[in-house]
């Protein structure tokens, strides 16, 4: 059985929903207090044993290569100044071991379509895929650690699921599953952004994945769907009639960052968690609540 050792982040997106912060800087690169979203996924890959992470970028996505390049001139002033534990910071971003991959999304033709730019570097191998923009905050054991484990355990896909409130289920790729065990589904079926109303659960794949590379040639053959855009689910689809795919709800809590109001939810939480900030923040928060009129409402 091969092991799990590459994962790919498509990071090609335009991010509207974030304009103008992200007219020239991609949403990836949005901080949640002093890290961007996509170091968090890629800290996690690492963490769930991945040692060759492969962006699919697109223009105005520059920073994301130079951010886990190395700065010869920031780190130079850093070690002038003697400031070594932020010099520590930025050599330290990733461990030296890591290969990074970019790959130039020509147009930007939907998520199935992001994942097949990767195939040439994935091979016959199965792999990961991180959407940046789902945070999730796995505590002792991160989410994609959690799925290397059943893929151990099982050997075929597994899809991170999670249970989201039915009237939002017209925004994710829906699962139809039968209950394994604990919180591990056989999926029968999926179905990208239902009517609320024929929706088949109200269990949602949220960003993270483990495929094989079968997905590749499945992808090859998919029409574009929802969106006018070639959808990851509908190759996942094809990919059921033919191999096993689970469906594992994660312990953790994830932070929808491609919304403003998950994006703020990760912002406040991970600072009321950060160690220089947590006890003055905190202390400014509960001051806010009793002074800001929007709350005391």
């Amino acid at each position: 059985m091969k092991a799990i050792r590459k994962a790919v982040f498509p990071v090609a997106g335009l991010g509207t929903r974030f304009l103008p912060a992200t007219k020239a800087n991609p949403k990836e690169m949005l901080p949640i207090v002093d890290k961007p979203l996509i170091q968090f996924a890629a800290e996690e890959a690492v963490a769930a044993g991945i040692d060759v992470l492969i962006f699919i970028i697109g223009r105005n996505k520059s920073s994301i290569p130079d951010h886990f390049d190395k700065a010869f001139e920031l780190e130079a002033k850093l070690e002038a100044g003697r400031k070594q534990e932020m010099l520590n910071i930025v050599r330290n971003i990733l461990p030296a071991r890591i290969d990074c991959v970019y790959i130039r999304q020509a147009e930007a033709l939907g998520l199935g379509h992001a994942v097949l730019c990767a195939q040439s570097v994935v091979g016959d191998e199965p792999f990961a895929v991180l959407l940046a923009d789902d945070l999730i905050n796995g505590g002792e054991r991160c989410c994609l650690s959690q799925m290397v484990d059943i893929y151990a355990q099982h050997h075929c896909s597994v899809l991170g699921i999670e249970k989201v409130p039915h009237h939002t289920v017209n925004r994710y790729g829906i699962i139809n599953g039968t209950s394994i065990a604990g919180n591990l589904s056989k999926v029968n079926a999926i179905v990208e952004k239902p009517p609320v109303d024929k929706a088949p659960s109200d269990l949602a794949v949220v960003g993270r994945y483990i495929l094989t590379p079968r997905i590749f040639r499945l992808l090859e053959k998919t029409e574009r769907g929802a969106g006018n855009e070639i959808q990851l689910t509908d190759a996942i689809a094809k990919l059921l009639q033919e191999e096993t795919v689970l469906g594992y709800e994660f312990d953790g809590k994830r932070y929808d960052c491609g919304s403003k109001s998950g994006y703020l939810e990760a912002t406040v939480e991970f600072a009321l968690q950060h160690p220089e900030l947590k006890q003055e923040f905190s202390v400014y928060l509960r001051d806010l609540v009793k002074t800001f009129p929007a709350i005391k409402k």
